[in-house]
């Protein structure tokens, strides 16, 4: 498998899950400013939308969305515990961490990296991020990870996501519950190996 990536980007979870795993895998860098690769190749050609994660298959099918990505390494690797077989409840509850994520904090980041928007806006994205955290927060008390002391995908996602407050200074420094989330993820061997791929600081 390939998997496209941008350093520092929402891809980073699926990487980790691809390391968490052991499955064989390929890392091919995008610039997303260009929408090239390292040779020089038109990212347009492989991926429509231009985004990344993409996941290219050993047969060349791909598999594009970060948490559907994550969902099929998992099971191509039968690991229940990075997300929990159909039809158990806790299944459910790791999509609907999926999800929020993905709906609720990803989506509010991507007003903040938009350079179009005004600041007044952002202003308010950051409010309302802020306020999405303090929920997180609660949720995170007292565990180890959103689901109790079982690392999942939407662990990955969530630590992928959130290390980009920094970049916006959204301060959640008060906020233990995700301080001490980010640094027991950041801890785990292939969170720090997928760091050190993509040349980020562990």
């Amino acid at each position: 498998m390939k998997l496209y990536y941008a350093t520092g980007a929402c891809s980073l979870a699926p990487h980790i899950i691809l390391r968490e795993t052991g499955l064989p895998f390929q890392l091919e860098r995008v610039d997303l400013g260009k929408h090239q690769l390292a040779n020089g190749q038109d990212y347009y050609q492989i991926s429509k939308r231009g985004q990344v994660p993409l996941l290219e298959l050993d047969d060349g099918r791909k598999i594009t969305e970060g948490p559907v990505i994550s969902q099929y390494i998992a099971e191509q690797a039968g690991r229940k515990d990075l997300l929990p077989p159909s039809g158990e409840l806790e299944r459910y509850r790791v999509l609907e961490w999926l999800n929020y994520i993905s709906s609720e904090l990803h989506k509010s980041y991507s007003v903040l990296f938009n350079k179009e928007q005004p600041d007044e806006a952002k202003a308010i994205t950051l409010r309302a991020l802020r306020k999405k955290y303090e929920w997180v927060a609660q949720q995170l008390r007292g565990k180890d990870y959103v689901m109790g002391d079982t690392f999942t995908v939407a662990d990955a996602y969530l630590f992928a996501v959130t290390n980009w407050a920094k970049n916006f200074a959204l301060d959640l420094s008060d906020l233990e519950p995700v301080l001490a989330f980010q640094q027991r993820v950041k801890t785990r061997p292939a969170v720090l190996e997928a760091l050190k791929a993509e040349g980020l600081d562990a």
